[in-house]
Order: structure tokens, then C-alpha cells, then sequence
């Protein structure tokens, strides 16, 4: 299956908390979005990686994506390694995105870092043609292909975006999948211990942020995207 998007997060709800709004505006337009979560989140203080998986599973039934798939990799200590940099690579062969969205490039989280330069090294990496790789179990090679654009959502902190995704009239979409992460995000009736993300501040950022970005550019909610080389338009009319 050939995807549009494929959209990388370190964790399950990562994809959703910083571009969830923009993938379901993608999907309405009609194109093939999938998410690869790079591990289960098990060292989340809130529920089990099982838990996490089940509602990573539902909330990508709300979104509408193509596919999921998690890598496994170890919840804070996968690094950007060749190990780790070929299993990105099946990846991006497999689905052959045209574009990758991936972690911001710098986080509060250790792993949002990582999985940011892990990712964008991979896409580079994939396109070389003497890097070999096959699922196990396949007959054939996968043919090298590197996606043409890859941008970085944000998260935890305020990064100054490149360019931002009108987002109005997606808000919702976004804020449904998030809550499919029952475990980890406001509940006034849990007895589990209280983390950043856990607070009702850390919820209503989300729409407040998308607030403030779309009323920097005149409409009503946007999501933020860094880049990592220069992005060009057609014409000026292309630019809002």
C-alpha cells in the first residue's frame, strides 16, 4: 500500500497531540495517512503498554488513518543507531510516503528528540540504493525510496513554526482521538499519579495553541510545522 503520509511518533498519542487536526483534514481530502508509533509507551506513568495499545488502536479508527503499526522499540532507550535506522527504513519502503511527519526537534521528552533525527536520518538513508532490506520472511528486496518532504510537528514546547495547516473545523476530529487515550490524559476520578500531561491546563493547550496560531494567519484554529530545508511554492497565490 502506497501512502501520502506517514506520520512517525515516539510514543502512541504523539502523532495525535501534535498533528492530529492535520491528518484528519488530510484523510477528508481524500489521502492515505498511516502512523508508525516507534515504541508502546511502557514507561508512561499512567496504564500499561496492553492499555496503550488498544487505545492507540481506537483512536486511529477515529482519525480514519490507512494503517498503524508500532515498532517495539524500547520506551526511552532506543537510539539512532543502524538497528534502529533499518526498521524505519522497511518502513518507509513499504509504504512509500511522499511525505513524513516526525517528532519536534526539540522536546521536553528525551525521546521526542531522538525520534525526531532518528526518523529524518532514516528518510535520508532510505533512498540510498546499496542499503538492502527485506521484511523477515519476504522473498524480494524492497526498492529504495526516500520521501520528498519531511516535517516536524510540535509538541510540549512552543516552537516557532515554519509554516502552519489550517485546521478549522478539524479541532474536534483531534480532541476525540487524544481522548481515546483515556489513561494518560484529564480525569477528575483517577487515583494514579498526577504528570504534566495529566492536568486540564495541559488539555485546553491544545486548542488554545491552535487558537493562537490560526489567529496569527486569520483563521480559526492552525497546527505548526517545522522544516528542515526550504520550502518552495508555485506561485505567490499559493501562499495564504
Amino acid at each position: 500500500m502506497k501512502l501520502d503520509i506517514l506520520a512517525f511518533g515516539s510514543h502512541p498519542d504523539d502523532v495525535e497531540l501534535g498533528c492530529g487536526a492535520t491528518i484528519a483534514k488530510e484523510i477528508s481530502l481524500g489521502k492515505k495517512v498511516g502512523i508508525v508509533d516507534l515504541t508502546r509507551g511502557e514507561l508512561g506513568t499512567r496504564g500499561t503498554a496492553e492499555i496503550r495499545d488498544k487505545e492507540a488502536e481506537k483512536s486511529a479508527k477515529i482519525l480514519g488513518v490507512a494503517v498503524r503499526e508500532n515498532l517495539e522499540f524500547a520506551d526511552g532507550f532506543f537510539v539512532n543507531d543502524k538497528k534502529h535506522q533499518l526498521e524505519i527504513i522497511r518502513m518507509i519502503r513499504k509504504y512509500r510516503p511522499d511525505i513524513v511527519l516526525c517528532n519536534s526537534v526539540d522536546d521536553r521528552h528525551i525521546d521526542h528528540g531522538k525520534g525526531s533525527k532518528l526518523v529524518s536520518d532514516s528518510c535520508f538513508l532510505s533512498g540510498l540504493i546499496k542499503i538492502d532490506t527485506k521484511f523477515d520472511g519476504d522473498d524480494e528486496w524492497q526498492d529504495s525510496w526516500r520521501p520528498k518532504y519531511v516535517y516536524h510537528y510540535i509538541q510540549w514546547k512552543s516552537v516557532v513554526p515554519d509554516f502552519v495547516v489550517d485546521v478549522t473545523g478539524f479541532m474536534d476530529k483531534k480532541m476525540e482521538a487524544i481522548q481515546a487515550y483515556a489513561s494518560q490524559f484529564y480525569d477528575p476520578a483517577s487515583k494514579e499519579p498526577e504528570t504534566p500531561i495529566t492536568s486540564k491546563n495541559f488539555l485546553d493547550s491544545l486548542e488554545y495553541r491552535a487558537r493562537d496560531l490560526g489567529r496569527l494567519v486569520g483563521v480559526s484554529y492552525a497546527e505548526g510545522f517545522t522544516v528542515e530545508r526550504m520550502v518552495a511554492v508555485n506561485t505567490l497565490s499559493n501562499l495564504m
